[in-house]
Order: C-alpha cells, then structure tokens, then sequence
C-alpha cells in the first residue's frame, strides 16, 4: 500500500508530465533571442535541448546517474517509491510517440527558491537554481512548488556499487532525508572556469556546448549548453530559431532550459 505522500507526488507528477509533454509537441511559444541578465548579475547559463535531434537513446540519463552519484534503486525499491533522475523523460505526448527529455528547467524566477523557509534552494549568480543538500530539512515544499516535478525526496542512504569510494569524488552523495536535482553539472563549470583562470586563457563558447554531462554523451549532439546571454553563443542562436519553445510558459517561471520542437 502506498503513502498518502508518495500519491501525491506521483499525482502531481504526473500532471505535470502530461501538460509538459503536451506543450512540447504543439505549443509554438517562441522564446527570446537572449535571456538578459538581471541588474547586478553576471550572464546566465541555458541549456537547448533540440527535439529533431533527440534519438531518444537515454544517453542522457544514463550519464547523468554516473556523473552526479545518483542510485540505482532497483526494480524492487522503485516499485515502492519514484525513482530519482535528474534527467528524466517525459512520456509521449497524446498523438505523438516520442518522449521529451527534462532536466531542472533552471528557471530565471524559480518558485521552488521562493518556497523554501531554510535557505537551502537558491540561484545563482549566473542563474543556476542550486541546493545545499546538508541545509534541506526535507519538508518538500519545494517539491510542490515545481510547476515541472523536477526535484526528488531521498528516501534511503548514499550508495553504489561495492563502496561509496566507487563514487564521484567532485559531486557530494545526498543524505537520507533531503530533496536534490539537477545542477547543471555545476562541479564541471567550476572546473571549467578555474582551469580557464589557471591557464590565463577565455572559456570559449566551443568548450562549453558539450561540458555537462547530458551533453556529451549525446550522441546526435541534441544538448547545447552556453551562455544563453551572450548573443554571439551558440546556445543563444538555437534560442532564437523559430522552433525554440519554453515548457508550460503560462507559470511565468521563465526557463533557462529551452526546446526546439520537431520538424513536421
């Protein structure tokens, strides 16, 4: 029998996907050609996920659980729980067969932050909508304020295969008890800047479309990643094709995370 709370989730989940997936296949919401960045700020991070390109291989997925130190639960645990991804699927649309990939969407006015009475989901400067796993208290509020669902309560304790020195040093394993999500590789982007510092050489835009991991395990090269405020960036012209389209722009959220929908 399952929990009052796991039926909930499961039910807004699942709203959620249904209004996600339809949108993508038949909205043609426009986004803008750059996402300006608000007053004080630097440029800001987005992500183009490109639907024509899309072979729907789960590369993504899989890369995504490796990089970030995210558990397999196996067939037993998920069939009592959800399943945790950061990047999941959507499932297919009505009168489509073809499901949509979802990140965190990364939004520029993130409800999730506006919710949280600890502090613990934030953005970033350059707009990464963030968590500091040891401060979540677990009360999920964020969870509900998702228009997406596209955070996760951990129900069990940090694992992997044979010991958690298996595991990816860069990225911190989750405690029992607190909610997590995507963060656009952001250990990599450090990384990435830090070394561009070190090497006292730009961070070019070619070294970027392919840095999270999603991305570079793409095999159709269907992830762009970039500064979405930079006009000159690739990311920032994919934005700007006719095809470009936000999930569900009615919530006002604003997403940094960006579609471009398949040619008919």
């Amino acid at each position: 029998m399952k929990r009052g709370n796991d039926s909930r989730r499961e039910f807004l989940a699942g709203l959620a996907a249904s209004a996600a997936g339809a949108l993508v296949a038949s909205s043609a919401v426009a986004a803008p050609h750059a996402e300006p960045a608000p007053p004080g700020r630097r440029r800001q991070w987005g992500l183009v996920i490109d639907l024509d390109r899309c072979a729907r291989c789960g590369g993504c997925v899989v890369a995504c659980q490796q990089e970030n130190n995210i558990p397999s639960l196996g067939p037993e645990v998920a069939a009592r729980t959800r399943p945790i991804h950061w990047m999941d699927f959507l499932p297919a649309a009505p009168g489509s067969f073809l499901a949509t990939p979802i990140p965190c969407m990364h939004c520029q006015d993130p409800p999730c932050v506006k919710v949280c009475p600890v502090g613990a989901t934030y953005q970033t400067d350059e707009g990464i909508t963030a968590q500091v796993w040891d401060r979540c208290i677990g009360c999920r509020y964020c969870m509900v304020a998702c228009p997406y669902s596209r955070r996760y309560f951990n129900w069990g304790q940090a694992s992997g295969p044979g010991d958690l020195s298996s595991l990816n040093p860069d990225v911190a394993p989750r405690p029992r008890g607190v909610v997590e999500k995507c963060t656009l590789c952001h250990h990599r982007i450090r990384a990435a800047i830090e070394r561009a510092k070190v090497d006292e050489e730009p961070l070019t835009d070619e070294a970027l479309r392919r840095l999270p991991a999603c991305a570079q395990s793409c095999p159709t090269q269907a992830i762009t990643f970039g500064y979405l405020s930079d006009p000159e960036s690739q990311v920032a012209r994919l934005a700007a094709d006719p095809r470009a389209t936000r999930l569900l722009p009615e919530a006002g959220t604003r997403p940094k995370v960006i579609y471009l929908q398949e040619i008919k």
